[in-house]
């Protein structure tokens, strides 16, 4: 029997990682998992949204 309780663990180095200035960062592996793309500007985002929920540009989009 699988524990579902670790199958949503996240996993640092593989699905976030921490910046310099200490906040959390998610991978693309871990959008890819989730499914959809959060509107937020994520660094990693694989999806083809360019816009935030503000309706500015993601800042990693050119």
């Amino acid at each position: 029997m699988i524990d579902e309780k670790n199958e949503n663990k996240l996993i640092e180095g593989e699905d976030f990682y921490f910046t310099p200035e200490g906040y959390k960062c998610f991978t693309e592996k871990h959008h890819l998992k989730r499914g959809y793309c959060c509107k937020s500007g994520c660094r990693h985002c694989p999806y083809e949204s360019p816009l935030t929920p503000k309706g500015e540009k993601r800042r990693d989009y050119e």
